[in-house]
């Protein structure tokens, strides 16, 4: 018997959310085969099942949150539990079988039929010494109604409760004065008046078609919520600033149109300019390690393995896988790792470990024409780097203008460990590397 359990899925991950069971109990599963999705503020994703068998028990159902390391199924290893459940459904079978057939409904009760009235046959209404219920007559009498001006719609033209109420409401209905006199309803039809025009009738707005309401209230997903939380969370523990510095990417412009077409042939995915960022910040963390350091409590903890966060962009929020030892990569293996990672975000189809472990974060918003931009620290790191859009730009170089590959470079640092100088530093080093690039792309 395995168990499973929530997997961590982060490094301030206590909890997640299982959204959908892939497999029922009593079904058989392989080992990796997706088993169950979860939802947590890092990822949306699903988990692969750590043995093969059946699975027995499913102990969390769908929609509920539970801790990490919490189990959630049970898995048998070979069949027994597949049978085991088939053979309660067989036994369960016959009872449905047996059970006797609901009694025949007897025909409507006969001594319930009352048979009509026997009435002289009628040519014209019943008059008013015909039959009538005591109602009727009830009605006619406090009424004063001449019955002679009803015609009965019942069982052998009898007049019924029914009737009565529509010539009430007929002969209720506003008459109109002619002439100083009122004309009551026998006499009307024999007075002939210029047509009168009717009032027309007030003017209805339309409602609006439906999905043009002024409002539309839907709940948060799982993971939107997660993303809110650890939002408010990282404000709320760090001291946010950024500082924003701007870098000739020209070199590195040029090189990446060079490479970018036989990058496509050869290896199947584009040349981007992140690799090309995520190198340069490894060169800079090397140089100022503190960057690439944690706070715990009144201790600050030094990371010797640089592994950089890559915020991806999913259809309903985002999240940020990373490329372990980043630090032994050129700019093909990042971009490699980059390409990978990101398609497999958007499948999801990350491992929980490719989450785990960020020691920095980099984020493209320039990739969505963004220039400049201050992004949130991801917990719990210290600093996250962001990289605005290259585009073609007017500058002045010894006092001529020339046209340079400008982009925006900014750095959101937890002033509680980062001052301000340094963290220029920091970046004014990544931006050297990247101005007077020098490295081959393979």
């Amino acid at each position: 018997m395995t168990d499973v359990v929530m997997p961590q899925m982060g490094e301030s991950i206590v909890e997640g959310t299982l959204t959908k069971w892939l497999k029922k109990p009593g079904e058989h599963v392989e080992r990796d085969e997706p088993l169950f999705e979860i939802s947590t503020d890092k990822v949306d994703t699903e988990i692969p099942s750590p043995a093969a068998g059946t699975l027995s028990e499913v102990l969390v159902e769908e929609g509920k949150t539970v801790g990490i390391n919490t189990i959630v199924a049970r898995i048998e290893d070979g069949g027994n539990g597949a049978g085991a459940r088939a053979k309660p459904a067989q036994q369960a079978a016959p009872p449905a079988q047996q059970r006797p057939a609901p009694p025949q409904q007897a025909p409507p009760a006969q001594e319930a039929i009352q048979p009509p009235p026997v009435a002289a046959p009628l040519e014209e209404a019943v008059p008013a010494t015909g039959p009538l219920s005591p109602l009727v007559r009830k009605m006619v009498r406090e009424n004063n109604i001449d019955l002679g001006q009803i015609t009965g719609t019942g069982s052998g033209g009898r007049i019924t409760k029914q009737d009565i109420e529509g010539y009430l409401a007929q002969r209720a209905a506003p008459v109109r004065p002619t002439g100083g006199k009122i004309r009551d309803e026998r006499s009307a039809a024999s007075v002939t008046e210029p047509p009168v025009a009717k009032a027309p009738a007030p003017v209805v707005a339309p409602l609006p078609p439906a999905g043009q309401a002024k409002t539309r209230i839907e709940p948060m997903s799982t993971m939107r919520l997660k993303i809110a939380e650890h939002m408010v969370m990282s404000k709320r523990t760090s001291a946010h600033v950024t500082t924003i510095h701007k870098v000739d990417m020209t070199k590195v412009a040029k090189l990446r149109e060079r490479h970018k077409a036989a990058f496509q042939a050869q290896y199947g995915f584009s040349l981007t300019f992140l690799p090309f960022v995520t190198r340069a910040a490894v060169v800079a963390l090397r140089q100022f390690p503190i960057v690439n350091a944690s706070i715990e409590g009144n201790n600050i903890i030094y990371h010797n393995e640089i592994n950089i966060g890559i915020a991806v962009a999913l259809e309903n929020g985002l999240i940020v896988p990373v490329i372990r030892n980043a630090d032994e990569k050129n700019v093909l293996g990042l971009q490699r790792s980059i390409a990978d990672l990101a398609a497999r975000a958007r499948a999801r189809q990350l491992k929980p470990e490719e989450v785990q472990g960020g020691t920095f974060s980099i984020t493209n918003f320039g990739s969505f024409g963004s220039v400049i931009a201050t992004p949130v620290i991801n917990q719990p790191q210290v600093a996250i780097l962001g990289a605005g859009m290259v585009e073609k730009t007017p500058v002045v170089i010894d006092d001529a203008i020339a046209i340079r590959s400008i982009s925006y470079v900014s750095l959101t640092f937890d002033h509680r460990l980062i001052d301000g100088a340094l963290a220029d530093k920091f970046v004014a080093k990544a931006k050297q590397v990247l101005e007077d690039w020098s490295e081959d792309v393979l």
